[in-house]
């Protein structure tokens, strides 16, 4: 057992790519609330400023970010690594978040035993634009000396998990894959009944309208303006609503107005609570070049929506069996149109597959059996009968 970790109060340090709201920080923050004020964290992001996600933490805990740490990203060398390692010193687990923090990891890998490092658990959500089609060699061979002295890699995915085993070489006993997922009944589509029109910011439900909706960070792996080009096609009381912020706002903008249907697309920024706009949908969509498991699809479904989406990562898994002929080829652009047309064209379609999607949420990814699986990894780290 681990006699420090047992002694005093846990404290773990969360390293993260970045700490702005996405699908990877929901989940770290849901589990950081489950986990209560019996564990104190402190929260590093790659990039600095982005510390959006902190505003999903609940208040009173005890959650920290350090002023000073070292920068998680930047040129290769031992000193700059031996720096990072020293200031993960004194902490009981160290949890590291995708590629932005690998440096960390590979940090560990040198000088963790030397420096008495904690045990290192990494968790790989999956990739950005730049390996979003093709992993790049020089990557591949950097994470499996850096994933070497890690207790745990936890993935979401099918999909990564083949490539944690097949491509970066883990050992089988150290990847373990584990669902994402969402408080569901926080989804009950009876909220859909009491949604306020004007629940979302600058936008507002006017009576008669539908909404096809999107829950994205405005980045170019999210495919947006591809998203924009497949609603085109739907009948005019139909709206386009992509909530989310990030760089690809007037990228997404510049391609509705120059489609002419500006009027019919909606960008109304971040939303802290994801059911706030779930409730408002009629349809939900996805355009993605890459995804692995998408917490979005799965608050969809938690709300009783229909999806379109390309079968990127599991989401051909994660729907159900009515779902699964609305889920087309990735970056068949004409094939998207075409399921959100159908989609949109049988309001009798749209609830039964929405039903059937509903059911499925509720029996397979509530949050609390995800949770339970976090904390038996983090208890054998740590060497613990139960975590926290």
């Amino acid at each position: 057992m681990n006699n420090r970790a047992s002694a005093k109060r846990l404290h773990l340090l969360h390293l993260h790519s970045t700490f702005d709201a996405g699908g990877k920080e929901r989940r770290s923050t849901s589990l950081i609330n489950r986990f209560g004020k019996a564990v104190d964290h402190s929260i590093v992001s790659a990039q600095p400023g982005a510390l959006g996600a902190r505003a999903q933490i609940d208040a009173g805990l005890p959650v920290h970010f350090p002023f000073g740490f070292p920068a998680l990203a930047g040129r290769f060398g031992v000193r700059r690594l031996q720096t990072l390692a020293r200031a993960m010193q004194g902490f009981d687990l160290i949890l590291t978040y995708n590629w932005g923090a690998m440096d960390a990891a590979m940090a560990h890998a040198l000088f963790g035993p030397s420096m008495g490092l904690a045990p290192l658990i990494h968790h790989e959500d999956g990739f950005n634009a730049d390996e979003a089609q093709r992993l790049k060699p020089a990557r591949n061979w950097y994470r499996r000396i850096a994933l070497a002295r890690a207790s745990a890699l936890i993935v979401p995915s099918v999909q990564l998990e083949r490539v944690a085993l097949d491509v970066w070489h883990q050992p089988p006993a150290r990847v373990h894959r584990i669902g994402n997922g969402i408080p569901v009944m926080n989804y009950d589509p009876a909220r859909a009944k009491k949604a306020r029109p004007d629940a979302l910011p600058r936008v507002i439900k006017r009576p008669g309208e539908k909404w096809v909706g999107t829950l994205a960070g405005l980045r170019p792996v999210k495919a947006l303006p591809r998203l924009v080009r497949a609603f085109r096609g739907l009948p005019e009381d139909w709206q386009l609503v992509i909530v989310g912020e990030g760089p690809e706002r007037e990228a997404i903008l510049a391609e509705a107005m120059r489609l002419e249907i500006g009027h019919r697309v909606h960008l109304p920024g971040h939303v802290a609570n994801p059911a706030q706009a779930t409730a408002l949908f009629d349809l939900f969509a996805l355009s993605s070049d890459s995804e692995q498991f998408p917490l979005s699809v799965v608050e969809a479904m938690a709300s009783g929506l229909a999806v379109a989406s390309p079968a990127v990562g599991d989401v051909a898994q994660i729907v159900s069996a009515e779902n699964a002929r609305f889920i087309t080829r990735p970056g068949d652009e004409e094939a998207l149109g075409t399921a959100l047309l159908q989609l949109a064209q049988d309001e009798t379609l749209r609830r039964r597959v929405g039903a059937a999607n509903l059911l499925r949420a509720r029996s397979e990814f509530d949050e609390a059996a995800m949770a339970a699986q976090h904390a038996a990894l983090y208890a054998a780290a740590l060497g613990l009968p139960s975590f926290p």
